[in-house]
Formats: C-alpha cells, sequence, structure tokens
C-alpha cells in the first residue's frame, strides 16, 4: 500500500520565514528545489552521520544548502552553480540567512570549477541529471571511506520507469544516462548503494 501524500506531508518540519520565501521564489519562478519531505530525510540522514563539511553540486538558490547548515550547526558548506541568475537568487538569500557564513558559493560549472581540496564527508549531488556519472567520478574522490554520496532526482518524476521510446524526445540521453548511472553505481566495488523512495528518490552511496 503506496503512503498518501497527506500522511508524509503530516511529518514536514515547521520552516522559517526566509525558507517559505524561498520555497515561494522557486514555485514562481520555476526553480527547482527539494521536495519538503525529501529535505527532512536528508537532514536526518546527515544528523546521524554528523559530516563536518559538505560538498553540494547545485546550488540552485541556495535552499537545500541553507536547509543542511540549520541541520547541522557546525557543518561547512561548499557549493557550486553555474546559472547566473540563480548566484545571484542564491547570494541574496544567503546573506540574509544565519547559516550564510558558513556557506562558501563557487560560480562555475562543476565539471570545470575547483573547489578546495579539503576532505568532504558528504557530498550532496542535485544537479544536471544527465551528468551524474561525470560528477560522480570527478570529485568522488574527495570523500574518505565511510563518507555518502547523497543524489536527488533518481526517479526524475517517473520518467526512470518508462521505456526509454516513451519518454519524451527532449529527455532521453539524459534518461539513459541516468538509467547507465545506476546500473554503474549499483556494481562499484567501492561503494554500497540504496534508493531512497522519499521526494523524487534520494540515492545514498556509502564509501567503504
Amino acid at each position: 500500500m503506496e503512503l498518501s501524500d497527506a500522511y508524509i506531508n503530516s511529518f514536514v518540519q515547521p520552516r522559517s520565514a526566509l525558507l517559505q520565501e524561498m520555497e515561494q521564489y522557486a514555485e514562481a519562478n520555476h526553480v527547482p528545489i527539494m521536495q519538503l519531505a525529501a529535505i527532512d530525510a536528508l537532514n536526518q540522514l546527515l544528523r546521524i552521520q554528523k559530516p563536518a563539511r559538505i560538498l553540494e553540486i547545485g546550488t540552485a538558490i541556495g535552499y537545500s544548502a541553507i536547509r543542511m547548515a540549520e541541520a547541522l550547526p557546525t557543518v561547512e558548506i561548499v557549493t557550486i552553480e553555474r546559472d547566473a541568475p540563480r548566484i545571484e537568487a542564491a547570494k541574496a538569500f544567503l546573506a540574509r540567512s544565519e547559516v550564510g557564513n558558513r556557506i562558501t558559493l563557487i560560480e562555475g560549472d562543476a565539471l570545470e570549477v575547483d573547489v578546495p581540496q579539503a576532505s568532504y564527508d558528504a557530498i550532496f549531488i542535485d544537479a544536471a541529471k544527465g551528468q551524474y556519472q561525470r560528477f560522480f567520478e570527478k570529485y568522488e574522490a574527495l570523500v574518505p571511506s565511510g563518507g555518502v554520496l547523497y543524489i536527488d532526482n533518481m526517479y526524475m518524476h517517473g520518467l526512470s520507469d518508462l521505456a526509454l521510446k516513451d519518454v519524451p524526445r527532449r529527455k532521453r540521453t539524459m534518461i539513459r544516462n541516468l538509467k547507465n548511472f545506476t546500473d554503474w553505481i549499483t556494481a562499484h566495488p567501492d561503494y554500497t548503494s540504496a534508493f531512497l523512495p522519499v521526494g523524487d528518490g534520494l540515492l545514498l552511496c556509502l564509501k567503504r
């Protein structure tokens, strides 16, 4: 039996006025941000893991970075975004947030920019879905044994379940890449991976 949306949403945690404003901004400007139940689940996993540093691929307007920083009072977050309007919105929201001083925004393509070569206990990937494997391959070396890579939007609003011929043509390459990535990471000898069916699908990859 599937859980109803109403039941799932009954567990959603209260948010500040700033976060609610960001949610409204995202909806009005068609900016994808993590679903409420999914970000709550992610934050609970992070509270259990207790990472000191997180690398986020895909800042958007800074919503998930702020949510993670609020959940973990001492965490330091480096986040990467390439879209100029979203960067400006993120800067404005981060400046108004009480946790913005622990979030470093890097501007540019995550496949091209350099990040501080520190060790990151967790990496959160929520960017171009067709590039997930390339993001993973570029940054996973920064994660030590016992670290976790969290990857959002693995379900792609149900498109991942469709035969490729039934997927809109403009999205076929992305879905093909996402399916290939799923097969690749599932068989990866250095990771134990599990799919969490919350929000639009959250993949957890624990480094051995």
